[in-house]
């Protein structure tokens, strides 16, 4: 057998063929994975509504707000029988330590934190990650912003009540700016 000339047109050919058939696959496992990634989401989602305000029977509506021009918050009102259980808020901040990372803050009717989850971050393993567990984001449960100083939560380094992470300082006052942000949306539509 003839060993077949290496040309451009050749190189071309085979390029193209591969590009297609990677093009092909890449296209095959989106249209697969799309579906389940999206329930996935959702029930993550729908958990930490659960665990943020946990005496809710049904979800009123979701409100979405901008926020000066910048990523949208996302505001989940929650009833229980006719009574308003309170508002699940989707926060984010962009101050990590790694950048952005979201969470999901539930306020009662007159504005106390009720609980706080961590939807997603990539934080320092060890470190900032400390953010997601009870002995950091407890602290916050109970507390009603409006009887804060300037109605803002601040690390005690600066001034605030907040705990900070030991050698987490910006997480944790990443953490008190996506907080900060969820009561100022809560205020602002939570309750239209």
């Amino acid at each position: 057998m003839a060993k077949k000339e290496s040309t451009f047109k050749n190189m071309t050919i085979a390029l193209f063929v591969i590009t297609a058939v990677a093009g092909l696959a890449m296209a095959f496992v989106y249209s697969v994975t799309i579906e389940p990634i999206a329930i996935s989401q959702k029930a993550k989602i729908n958990n930490a509504i659960k665990m943020v305000i946990p005496e809710f029977e049904t979800i009123l509506d979701t409100v979405l707000l901008p926020e000066d021009g910048k990523d949208s918050i996302r505001i989940h009102r929650l009833i229980k029988g006719s009574e308003i259980s309170g508002n699940a808020i989707e926060t984010y901040t962009d101050k990590g330590f790694s950048g952005r990372f979201s969470l999901m803050v539930g306020f009662t009717p007159d504005g106390t934190i009720s609980n706080i989850e961590v939807l997603e971050h990539k934080e320092t393993p060890g470190l900032g990650t400390k953010m997601a567990l009870p002995a950091f984001k407890d602290q916050f449960k109970g507390l009603k912003m409006s009887d804060l100083p300037g109605e803002q939560l601040k690390v005690k380094k600066d001034g605030g009540t907040v705990d900070a992470i030991t050698a987490a300082t910006i997480s944790s006052r990443a953490f008190c700016d996506a907080v900060n942000r969820a009561y100022t949306m809560n205020k602002k539509g939570g309750n239209q």
